[in-house]
């Protein structure tokens, strides 16, 4: 389907803020008239807190595109900001905040969401780690049409992706920005010139990824070993999968199952010379981890600086 002229002028805000968004941005960007970016605030990151802008602000200042960062959209400078843009329509990809009805009803064709999850499956914060951590072996892309609710919106169009066995967070997160750039482009043209029939989600059919918090990672090894494999590909990179040794926090980036029952739970233990710790049904074998202060380091090395690993 194509774009007409008047389609291509239409007037775009873009609202997003991490990696994911990047790709989005860059491609609308390519192809219609972004008049603005929404991002979020610089924040302190790092070791060494440093003031470090979000993905999207750096792509912004590329592209020479107008910017604001507002803390919440409900500020009188942002939304005066939004009005003096006069946008025809908003596109959102991971914003980072929930849009108030006088955000929605703005723009004349309203506002459209490229969301990481094939709605109205996980609606949320956090699809992406929620599909690894369920063990699901679809999910994709939907770009859907904003209303007052969390992913609520009837849907526009959808793409599948397979999860594959290596999959983590951080790996299915570059596929589907991708895919979701992609998608939007495809989808735009039929929804701006108004021959493109949104499809109203199954509600009876949701489930809600709330948003991730540092504290998640700790693993609990009470539970199956292959949900604790699921929970280190869905904390990868962040906020990180962990445990604790020597009363400090060891980060594990990679690991695999083995169908192997040594009671307790919890104890740590070396399986074919790597590092590893039993759960409730089998063992969760280490294949990359990090000491607090250190590098990452694979299973072998660490064991051969690491004392008393099962004591």
């Amino acid at each position: 389907m194509y774009a007409t002229i008047a389609s291509i002028m239409a007037r775009i805000v873009f609202m997003g803020s991490p990696e994911f968004a990047v790709p989005v941005l860059r491609k609308l960007a390519d192809h219609y008239q972004v008049i603005g970016i929404v991002t979020q605030p610089d924040r302190p990151a790092g070791r060494g807190r440093i003031l470090t802008s979000p993905p999207i602000k750096i792509l912004t200042d590329e592209l020479n595109l107008p910017v604001i960062q507002p803390r919440r959209m409900s500020e009188p400078e942002a939304m005066q900001q939004l009005h003096l843009w006069a946008p025809d329509l908003i596109v959102v990809a991971a914003f980072g905040q929930i849009l108030r009805p006088e955000v929605l009803n703005l723009p004349r064709l309203g506002c459209v969401n490229v969301h990481a999850s094939l709605l109205p499956r996980w609606r949320g914060a956090a699809p992406i780690p929620a599909a690894i951590m369920s063990g699901d072996e679809l999910t994709g892309i939907t770009i859907m049409r904003m209303d007052p609710g969390i992913d609520t919106g009837p849907i526009l169009s959808q793409r599948t992706v397979q999860i594959t066995r290596e999959d983590t967070t951080g790996s299915l997160l570059l596929k589907l920005s991708a895919i979701g750039a992609d998608l939007l482009i495809e989808t735009l043209p039929g929804y701006l010139n108004n021959t493109l029939i949104p499809e109203q989600q199954d509600n009876s059919l949701a489930t809600y990824a709330p948003m991730i918090k540092k504290e998640d990672g700790l693993l609990d090894f009470t539970l199956p070993a292959a949900d604790m494999e699921r929970r280190v590909k869905a904390f990868n990179p962040w906020p990180g999968a962990y445990t604790f040794w020597k009363n400090q926090v060891l980060k594990i980036h990679r690991a695999h199952t083995i169908a192997l029952l040594l009671e307790p739970a919890g104890r740590k233990v070396i399986h074919h010379g790597l590092p590893a710790i039993t759960t409730c049904d089998g063992v969760l074998v280490l294949d990359e981890l990090q000491p607090a202060g250190k590098n990452i380091l694979n299973g072998k090395t660490f064991l051969s600086g690491a004392r008393n690993w099962e004591s």
